[in-house]
């Protein structure tokens, strides 16, 4: 196995106690697609509020039901709002779902690794994502944009199953409306009056405008998704030591104590869920870990 390469997390951005429960009210539902919604949250008391870094995730607790972790979807920049997107998979899920303005929900976190903000500068970036993996990544956008004169290209390439599963389709339009971001979106089916890409996101590496030598990768979405992303990138010309991948399957406790997530040596919840793909290649590609 490579040189783990250092992922560190500022004592800012850490909870004192890591299995602390903040009290936060939704301010906002926003339905995406028909099962994956955003929630809004600000911080009952405004003491409470958390800082996070692009990339990690909370903990998640609808009273009586149960908790379950949720990347964080919304602007680091941002202390007023806490937000998180994720689909109606499981009975927390499906539960948080019914929420209303006005609810409570409790919040553990921020935990984990985060993409490598701190290493683009200079670098053409490029984001791959697919389907609800754009929800850990808008951090990163939001992050590009607001510090937009430090960094190379950026280039997001997002694919889909279908024109409905799009997340966040209005700030994907303004985002192409942009000239200092290369926007490319992708679905594997057509329907509707779709007249757009057809493919999976990987056929839209080839052609992207970015250097390859010169270029940082952050990936998310299905594990099939990434590893034939990161074989595409490799293709193109990008190491392995510049390309970096979230890793988030059955979490559970959130601090590596239930073992829930690991994954070889690794607990992706503590040792994760960002990992540069040099140093997870060759457990991340063995289906049977």
């Amino acid at each position: 196995m490579a040189r783990k390469q250092s992922i560190s997390v500022p004592d800012h951005v850490r909870q004192p106690d890591p299995m602390a429960t903040g009290v936060y009210i939704i301010k906002r539902v926003i339905k995406d697609t028909h099962d994956t919604f955003t929630l809004e949250l600000a911080a009952k008391k405004p003491s409470a509020r958390k800082t996070f870094l692009p990339g990690q995730f909370n903990m998640l607790y609808v009273y009586g039901v149960g908790e379950v972790p949720i990347s964080i979807s919304g602007s680091p920049g941002d202390l007023d709002m806490l937000v998180h997107t994720t689909r109606a998979v499981g009975t927390v899920t499906k539960a948080m779902r019914k929420l209303k303005v006005g609810d409570a929900i409790g919040v553990r976190g921020p935990y984990g690794t985060s993409w490598p903000v701190d290493r683009v500068k200079g670098f053409d970036v490029v984001i791959v994502a697919g389907g609800i993996g754009l929800a850990p990544l808008r951090p990163v956008i939001y992050y590009l944009l607001d510090n937009r004169d430090k960094f190379g290209k950026i280039v997001l390439l997002y694919g889909t199953r279908t024109p409905d599963d799009i997340l966040y389709k209005n700030e994907l339009k303004k985002w192409r409306g942009r000239f200092d971001i290369e926007t490319h979106i992708t679905v594997d089916r057509a329907v509707g009056a779709w007249q757009g890409n057809v493919g999976v996101v990987t056929t839209l590496i080839g052609k992207a405008p970015f250097d390859p030598m010169n270029a940082i990768a952050m990936v998310c979405g299905p594990e099939i998704m990434m590893r034939f992303t990161a074989l595409a990138l490799q293709k193109r010309g990008v190491s392995d030591d510049r390309i970096y991948v979230s890793m988030e399957r059955n979490m559970k406790c959130g601090i590596g104590l239930c073992g829930h997530c690991q994954m070889g040596s690794e607990f992706v919840c503590k040792d994760g869920p960002v990992y540069n793909y040099d140093y997870i290649k060759n457990i991340f590609l063995k289906r049977e870990i």
